[in-house]
């Protein structure tokens, strides 16, 4: 395959809000051993996207300052050491950044197969968010069959992939969202209450049914100390982002006396090790349930690479129900 010399991005003119997405032309990169260079067909757009081109989450070191942490496509060609993936093959994967352009190199072993019948535009919504909830889910919070389940922003990416894959597992799921639409869409992927938090106090309805095991969140602020309160003797919460800020005051007595568990992590800054772990464990997990029909990821909306500033301004809006993609190709 011939590749070109440059590219289409959407790059970060400046510190801003979604207008200073700006179409530029770039080098295409090369991969580099061990790495896969794609031919991007969609781009996942996502909440970290936007605290980037906000000027508040810097890339790790040695990534693309371009925004975009997930992408499906076309492998283009493949780095020294690469066995798994040969030019041609279709892919969806994790990325350290660059998803906002015609070519993105990534590790190889962060990049997975396309799920049975799905197409490009759906598996692009799969490595995000897929990764942050299996790893903050499962294996940060050890959900279990049985067990209570709460995760905030029912509606969200993160939220509908959370209320599948836990209800498909066997925990009992409740979501906070919004609107009555979005409560309704919660409840029909598998949320046994849909709780509507603009006039609803999640904290009393988890005490009614016994408390939360398990609490996945994203919200943050004055969520903390009322989450506290939600869980169960013994229950954990796993913080994945600070949608109203990280900083609040917290009695922490009563993690002491009811052996509650407070974690959290974030994706990007983990190692490529880590994330190959994570995309393993996937692999075997849960694509067999994607080929299956069992849980697929919700659309909102999509639109064009060179109008990601809108996209940014849908999922800033909060009224989006799902992911939303761009089409670069």
């Amino acid at each position: 395959m011939t590749l070109p010399e440059t590219m289409r991005a959407m790059e970060i003119s400046e510190p801003g809000g979604p207008d200073v997405l700006k179409l530029t032309e770039r080098p295409v990169p090369q991969p580099g051993p061990g790495q896969v260079l794609i031919r991007v067909a969609w781009a996942g757009v996502n909440r970290p996207d936007a605290l980037q081109r906000a000027g508040s989450y810097k890339p790790p070191a040695g990534a693309s300052d371009l925004p975009g942490l997930e992408a499906s496509g076309v492998v283009a060609a493949v780095g020294a050491g690469v066995t798994q993936w040969a030019s041609g093959d279709e892919v969806c994967a994790l990325l350290p950044g660059g998803g906002y352009a015609e070519y993105v190199v990534t590790p190889a072993a962060h990049a997975l197969r396309l799920p049975q019948g799905m197409a490009l535009r759906e598996a692009a919504c799969l490595p995000e968010t897929f990764f942050t909830v299996w790893s903050n889910v499962f294996q940060r919070g050890g959900l279990k069959a049985g067990e209570r389940f709460l995760v905030h922003g029912g509606s969200s990416g993160i939220g509908t992939t959370a209320i599948q894959l836990a209800r498909h597992f066997g925990a009992r799921v409740f979501a906070t969202a919004g609107s009555a639409e979005k409560c309704t869409a919660c409840a029909r992927l598998g949320a046994e209450r849909a709780i509507n938090y603009r006039d609803e106090d999640f904290v009393e309805i988890l005490r009614v049914e016994g408390g939360a095991d398990l609490i996945l969140d994203m919200v943050g602020g004055e969520y903390l100390p009322r989450n506290v309160k939600a869980l169960a003797d013994d229950g954990r919460l796993v913080q994945i982002a600070f949608l109203q800020g990280p900083k609040v005051a917290l009695n922490f007595a009563q993690i002491m006396m009811r052996r509650l568990t407070i974690t959290g992590s974030t994706l990007r800054p983990q190692s490529d090790l880590a994330k190959a772990r994570i995309a393993d464990a996937l692999s075997v997990q849960v694509w067999p349930l994607l080929d299956a029909g069992v849980i697929a990821p919700q659309m909102d909306s999509e639109f064009p690479l060179e109008q990601a500033a809108a996209a940014h301004t849908r999922m800033e809006s909060s009224g989006h129900v799902g992911k939303i993609v761009l089409q670069v190709a």
